[in-house]
C-alpha cells in the first residue's frame, strides 16, 4: 500500500451456544460451565456461551438477543443432550424458527446432540471400560 489506499478488516463475529437442559439445582451446572470454559479457551476467536431450556438463565432466545445486541453474526448452535428426545425433536425446532424469524441477518447453525456423535459414544465407552 502506498499510504493512498485505505485497508478495511472486517472481522466476523461468531458464537457458538452450548444448549442444555437446564435443572433447579445450580450445581447441576457445574460440569456444563467447565465445558463452556475448555470451549471457550480452545476456540480464542468465537464466543462461547452456555444458554438453557429451562430452570436457569440465560434461555437460549435471551442469549441470541444479546449476542445480536453485540453484533455477532453467525452462531452455532451445540445441543448437550445425549440424545435425541422430546427437547431436541420438538422444543428445539420451536425455538430456532422463531430466532430465524427474529434475527434474518444472523446465520445459526445447529450440531447434532452431542450423544449422537460416534467420538462422543466412544470416550463414553472409554470412561465405563476405565472405572470397571
Amino acid at each position: 500500500m502506498d499510504g493512498g489506499e485505505t485497508l478495511i478488516v472486517t472481522i466476523k463475529k461468531r458464537a457458538q451456544i452450548l444448549f442444555a437442559h437446564g435443572a433447579r439445582d445450580p450445581r447441576w451446572a457445574a460440569p456444563f460451565q467447565r465445558l463452556q470454559q475448555m470451549t471457550q479457551a480452545s476456540l480464542p476467536d468465537v464466543t462461547v456461551a452456555l444458554a438453557f431450556l429451562e430452570f436457569m438463565t440465560p434461555s437460549l432466545p435471551d442469549l441470541v438477543k444479546q449476542m445480536v445486541d453485540n453484533d455477532v453474526i453467525e452462531i452455532s448452535i451445540v445441543p448437550i443432550f445425549l440424545g435425541r428426545g422430546g427437547h431436541v425433536l420438538r422444543d428445539l425446532p420451536i425455538l430456532l424458527d422463531q430466532l430465524r424469524s427474529d434475527y434474518t441477518g444472523l446465520t445459526i447453525k445447529v450440531a447434532e446432540a452431542v450423544g449422537e456423535d460416534a467420538m462422543v459414544l466412544a470416550a463414553i465407552r472409554d470412561y465405563c471400560i476405565k472405572v470397571m
